[in-house]
């Protein structure tokens, strides 16, 4: 059976199972949420352990296989375009939708009231307290990290990727038996490290189980009543974006099938939206775009990494729809310089903000202020924000993996989506 299709049954299974589960339920004396638990962190590990060797590795390879110096410039300065473009794009769909809809509106009335603050509002100020414009300065330091051990340890990836650049781009002017031998090396580990990537995705259908299962479990269905118009809003801008203009841009632009390219990606869409970790899910796509999708290794090699550090079109789009929305509830009107300052601030903060922890809820916190609403505000979106969350990182691996069909197609790759869909 192929891979997709074992996921999709398997997460199935898993919303049966936490349906019919109750968070003190028991099998044989095991906690079945701790079972859920267990199974769905080994999977979210064992993806995380190969993500800092896989992408250290294939960055530097890239580099050195690409021709000269030009090649790195352009295609860095395509990667950096589109995903700013991209990001705009989604944040536009966010605003034209939830104005449309109104969500915070309910028969005419802002709706804060009737839906209240969450319970957990306090813990989550809590933790993303002293957070907000001055985590810009914190990003730039990511960059440069003083410890590459520290920053590999604790998942900052945006260091890596420049230490990776650096690497490669040194590694080319080194000439001789040294720079030939080290080359050697590094391709050697990228190819063990994919195999290794490989062997940890045969167990994805089992993952996925542990991660819904415990999931649903503890958010149950119910979570999306009290705020089914805000859920259903940004599950539409979503869908817009992600359905209409990602398969619009690879129509027009790629010359390629929209059809075939999401079948080629759906092995890594339901992983991310099942982990909702765009870093845990890397290994994956990066498998599903070479290997499916036919992008060239130095393609997506390149423009992978760097997207899942800067590059979150559902993230943006959840920040801007959110903002509105309580903003809507608040009863707060609007003015168009004050949404396009959202416009703006949810573009930077999803691009700077996007390695914090609580990465959205301190974006959003931020924008909040700007328009003048308190931050405990903050609390009218939590009970849904583990659901959406699931939905916007499946949209943000899915821009990645446009952008690399997009810009290896504009690299002159002809055999890019051109395995027949029923072969996928």
């Amino acid at each position: 059976m192929k891979l997709h299709n074992q996921i999709f049954i398997a997460m199935a299974l898993a919303a049966v199972a936490g349906w019919l589960t109750t968070e003190d339920a028991r099998l044989l004396n095991v906690p079945l949420l701790s079972f859920y638990d267990t199974v769905g962190g080994l999977f979210i590990s064992a993806l995380q352990m190969v993500v800092v060797p896989l992408i250290t590795s294939a960055i530097i390879v890239s580099l050195v296989n690409l021709g000269d110096g030009r090649d790195l410039g352009r295609l860095g300065g395509k990667t950096v375009l589109f995903y700013l473009s991209s990001s705009f794009v989604a944040i536009i769909v966010g605003l034209l939708v939830v104005n449309t809809v109104a969500p915070g509106i309910v028969g005419g009335e802002p709706a804060g009231d009737r839906l209240g603050l969450a319970e957990d509002t306090a813990e989550v100020l809590a933790r993303i307290e002293g957070r907000g414009a001055g985590d810009f300065a914190g990003i730039i330091m990511q960059m440069v990290p003083s410890n590459l051990i520290q920053a590999a340890a604790t998942g900052q990836l945006l260091g890596l990727i420049v230490f990776s650049l650096l690497f490669g781009y040194f590694l080319r002017q080194v000439e001789g038996e040294p720079g030939r031998a080290l080359a050697h090396a590094l391709d050697g580990l990228y190819q063990t490290m994919v195999r290794i990537t490989l062997f940890i995705i045969r167990f994805a259908p089992l993952g996925v189980f542990g991660l819904i299962a415990a999931t649903v479990t503890r958010t149950g269905f119910d979570a999306v009543a009290p705020l089914a118009w805000f859920f259903l809003t940004v599950v539409l801008a979503l869908a817009v974006h992600a359905f209409v203009v990602m398969p619009l841009a690879i129509r027009l632009l790629a010359r390629r099938s929209p059809t075939r390219h999401l079948k080629a990606m759906t092995p890594a869409l339901l992983t991310a939206f099942s982990t909702a970790s765009s870093a845990a899910t890397l290994p994956l796509s990066m498998e599903c775009v070479e290997k499916r999708a036919r992008v060239s290794r130095r393609t997506t090699s390149f423009v992978l990494p760097l997207g899942a550090t800067v590059n979150m079109d559902g993230t943006a789009l959840y920040e801007c729809v959110a903002v509105i929305f309580i903003a809507q509830a608040y009863g707060m009107d609007l003015t168009l310089a004050q949404q396009f300052m959202i416009v703006v601030a949810s573009l930077l903060t999803s691009i700077g903000v996007a390695s914090v922890p609580a990465a959205s809820l301190v974006a959003i916190t931020l924008i909040l202020g700007m328009v003048g609403l308190p931050p405990e505000a903050i609390g009218l979106i939590l009970v849904t924000d583990r659901l959406l969350d699931m939905c916007r990182t499946a949209v943000n691996i899915w821009g990645d993996s446009v952008g690399a069909v997009l810009i290896a197609r504009s690299e002159g790759e002809e055999d890019v989506l051109s395995v027949p869909a029923h072969q996928l």
